[in-house]
């Protein structure tokens, strides 16, 4: 079993000190960043959304799988800022107003920041009004929010109207995601994307962010 492989099996496990120490060992041996990255622990944590996705692991396993996977990406930060110094874009993320559910947003954060996206990470019940403001503040130019209940899912809506209200609409892309969030719900409210896992959604946004 190659190291790559490794790194990503250790991480489907939980044991973040063994993946520490794997990448670290990746790294000393000269193994590209970007592919420590995307082959070991993107590729693990992928898998592990599917299981998720499937029952068959639940969210201990994930938020264990999550950990493992920050402590390894805090190791390859200084060298992929090497590489592309400037982000591929500025996004903000958050989950709407009335939900308090979090374990899908993070893993989407995860998965744009491997990506190269800076990521401003606005955390649960937002209101539509606090991603108007990031964007104004931040100059993001993706907002992706998730509804998690199909009582928070008209937030989504919400969203979208207070950046038409705002006059802002054309200035970003919004991605919607959630359980209980279709396709069809995101053309409905006027969405521009929706994926329905953190793997996809970060092509996605990088397909929106190089339009």
């Amino acid at each position: 079993m190659s190291i790559i492989d490794e790194i990503s099996e250790m991480l489907q496990k939980g044991k973040k000190k063994v993946v520490v120490s794997l990448v670290q060992q990746a790294i000393d041996e000269g193994v590209d960043a970007n592919i420590i990255l995307n082959d070991g622990l993107l590729a693990g944590m992928d898998i592990i959304g599917g299981k998720f996705k499937r029952n068959e692991v639940f969210v201990p396993e994930v938020l264990m799988a999550a950990r493992s996977m920050n402590a390894g990406t805090a190791l390859l930060k200084p060298l992929l800022s090497d590489e592309n110094a400037k982000p591929m874009g500025k996004a903000c993320i958050g989950t709407v107003k009335g939900d308090m559910h979090d374990i899908g947003k993070n893993l989407v954060r995860m998965m744009l920041e491997g990506k190269g996206i800076e990521v401003i990470d606005l955390g649960v019940d937002v209101e539509p009004e606090k991603f108007v403001e990031c964007v104004k503040n931040e100059d993001c130019k993706l907002v992706c929010c998730s509804a998690l209940l199909t009582t928070t899912m008209p937030v989504l809506g919400d969203v979208v109207k207070a950046f038409e209200q705002a006059g802002l609409r054309d200035n970003v892309k919004i991605m919607v995601g959630g359980a209980p969030v279709t396709e069809e719900y995101c053309v409905t409210v006027g969405a521009d994307t929706y994926t329905d896992d953190a793997a996809t959604a970060a092509d996605a946004a990088v397909a929106l962010l190089t339009a």
